[in-house]
């Protein structure tokens, strides 16, 4: 009897600790899972076991608020069902091997403060629907296979401090509404196809401590107005058409020295890509 009992209390016991999820939370990551080929990850999901034990998978007060499969060989493309899990606030699926565009369900993560998916393979256009996600924070779509104009509706994410846009094929120019983003501290659109002069709207920017513009197809000069960002720490506009080369700088004053001329310079090059 007592065993029967013992067994009787598992079984509610392991019920109860799948029914904390919502079932249509649990059938997004189930999508997830096997639109991504989980069963070949590097740390894969028993998907008998409790969503609490799957790794990567945060859970607060039944919600799933964190999905974190970084460097976990995912493969695939993301199904539009992860537009379901509504209650996370942070995903990070870098160096994986996704492919495919983003779906568009992504618009529903009203809640989301950081969205990384960088060195994957995605392509098509940045979705215009990543404007609808005001509470970002932190948007790295760096090193993939994107291409087309920079959407205005990123503009909209004005909680946005990390914005790493490089190392894709981006074309068009750097919005002028830039401004909008007045929180923001890291701009990274280095090594795209980005055409046009940098906008001096970027000097209205007063928290930004780095500035990564190599690599492109800009012209004409650093606006004098750029000497005010006191808070600039990092700065890289090299290999574009500007009318004069400008030394790279890390970890100095760039107000003082962003003008020197590379033919002479005096400042120590200490720039990595992310």
């Amino acid at each position: 009897m007592k065993t029967l009992k013992f067994i009787a209390v598992f079984f509610f016991v392991s019920a109860y600790s799948f029914a904390n999820v919502s079932s249509n939370d649990k059938d997004a990551l189930i999508a997830l899972y096997k639109a991504t080929n989980g069963a070949e990850w590097n740390t894969t999901w028993d998907l008998k076991a409790s969503i609490d034990t799957w790794y990567g998978v945060k859970i607060e007060n039944n919600k799933i608020v964190e999905i974190n499969l970084q460097f976990n060989n995912l493969q695939g493309t993301l199904p539009q069902e992860i537009g379901s899990l509504v209650n996370l606030r942070k995903i990070n699926l870098g160096f994986n091997k996704l492919e495919g565009t983003l779906p568009s369900s992504i618009k529903n993560l009203k809640e989301l403060t950081s969205l990384e998916l960088f060195m994957n393979r995605f392509e098509g256009n940045i979705p215009s629907e990543l404007g609808e996600l005001t509470k970002l924070e932190s948007l790295k779509l760096y090193s993939n296979k994107f291409e087309g104009n920079i959407p205005q509706s990123l503009m909209r994410l004005i909680n946005l401090k990390e914005l790493l846009l490089g190392s894709n094929f981006l074309t068009g120019t750097i919005p002028n509404n830039i401004y909008a983003l007045s929180k923001l501290e890291k701009l990274s659109l280095m090594d795209n196809k980005l055409e046009g002069e940098i906008p001096v709207e970027i000097a209205q920017l007063t928290n930004l401590e780095e500035l990564i513009l190599s690599t492109n197809n800009l012209t004409g000069d650093l606006p004098l107005e750029f000497m005010n960002l006191s808070n600039l720490n990092t700065i890289m506009v090299s290999d574009n058409n500007l009318n004069r080369e400008y030394v790279s700088i890390s970890g100095k004053n760039p107000p003082s020295l962003m003008m020197i001329d590379m033919e002479n310079p005096t400042a120590t090059v200490d720039i990595e890509k992310e």
